[in-house]
């Protein structure tokens, strides 16, 4: 069978993949992008659809910064569905310890240009009325924003189907690489680039990728109107967030703008059931009740779980594979997915195009990896 060419082709349709798609293609850029089971059909669909900054490291704090503003830009033009939701983020201090960690926060935000407010225990309980009482205070991010990521993710490829972009459905990509993508049916695709954005399943089509499958829990109620305000997180989220080997649960909670509560969140890794854990879901609903005692008087309606791909450093890779010049990743953005998809279609562009990145790209550069190994 002859294979079709195109400048780039794309396995994943998620948000990441929808993301590249439109900036190839509006680019001017012959585009195909492959997913065999449609738009937002992983990781996307089963995220909690945040944009925040984060700051575990001046990458990340680069990647997620830049992507919110691109957000921000587009928010004019998202529609309604998207119910994109500059709501905020409360990083929640539980004792003196926390509130340490609150003041760090605050002072690497501010000088970094980051609206961020301190919160004391009177002006936390205000703000959000249904946490506990007796909590030390937070950090309110002002410019954080929540949205729901499927639709974001379907208008993402509405503008780069309109800018040219053909999406493929049916057959899953069995190969990849070299210039060319095959698919289960034996259709083939042949491109000077073909990018691996398959998310937590990169490793399939590429075995010595250095992806980890994490696995997560949500959970979210009916209606009810004002109940959260903010996003909410624990400030010991940012130890579990950590932890590579070990289960683990935290209180992290976001209002959407239905009236209901999204409430999470879980960690497991190397698990390839999709069932739902009944202990790690009792753990993590009874670490949000902690918090936000009311919540065992809200109704649930509907717990799921999805797969987040996670790299050994807690950055995703961004750029060409060292052993194929062909071969582009826009993989392992582990829980910041939705958060980091804009940016990382404009630093994967800067590569095609040899255009100057907007943020340094080093960082996330998939060689990083193989530098690591060569040195332990």
């Amino acid at each position: 069978m002859s294979a079709a060419n195109y400048d780039v082709v794309i396995a994943g349709a998620g948000i990441v993949g929808a993301a590249c798609a439109k900036e190839c293609a509006q680019l001017g850029m012959r585009v195909a992008i492959i997913d065999p089971g449609g738009v937002a059909n992983g990781a996307t669909a089963a995220g909690m659809g945040h944009i925040v900054v984060m700051d575990a490291s001046e990458a990340q704090f680069a990647l997620t910064r830049y992507s919110q503003q691109l957000w921000q830009q587009l928010r004019a033009e998202l529609p309604a569905d998207v119910e994109y939701e500059p709501c905020g983020t409360i990083w929640i201090a539980a004792d003196e310890e926390e509130m340490q960690e609150v003041l760090r926060k605050h002072d690497y935000y501010t000088r970094h240009s980051v609206p961020a407010e301190i919160l004391d225990a009177y002006a936390l309980a205000a703000l959000e009325p249904n946490l506990r009482k007796g909590l030390e205070g937070g950090l309110l991010i002002h410019e954080d924003a929540v949205l729901y990521a499927p639709c974001a993710a379907r208008y993402l490829m509405e503008l780069a189907q309109a800018a040219g972009a053909r999406f493929i459905t049916g057959a899953p990509v069995a190969k990849l690489g070299h210039g060319r993508a095959r698919l289960t049916d034996g259709a083939e695709f042949s491109s000077a680039h073909v990018v691996n954005a398959t998310g937590a399943w990169a490793a399939d089509l590429d075995p010595g990728l250095k992806i980890r499958k994490r696995k997560g829990h949500l959970a979210i109620t009916d209606r009810y109107p004002g109940f959260v305000r903010h996003e909410l997180v624990e400030l010991g989220y940012l130890k579990s967030a950590h932890s590579s080997n070990q289960d683990s649960v935290a209180f992290n909670v976001q209002p959407r703008k239905t009236g209901q509560v999204l409430v999470g969140s879980s960690r497991q890794f190397d698990i390839e059931s999709k069932e739902v854990d009944n202990e790690i879901l009792s753990r993590m609903l009874r670490r949000a009740q902690e918090y936000m005692p009311g919540l065992a008087q809200l109704s649930t309606i509907r717990v799921w779980t999805g797969f987040r791909a996670a790299t050994p450093d807690s950055l995703p890779l961004i750029g060409p594979s060292p052993e194929d010049s062909t071969l582009f990743l826009a993989t392992g953005h582990e829980g910041l997915g939705i958060t980091t998809s804009l940016a990382t279609a404009r630093l994967l562009t800067a590569h095609l195009t040899g255009a100057p990145p907007a943020i340094p790209i080093e960082p996330y550069l998939p060689v990083r990896l193989l530098r690591e190994q060569a040195h332990t």
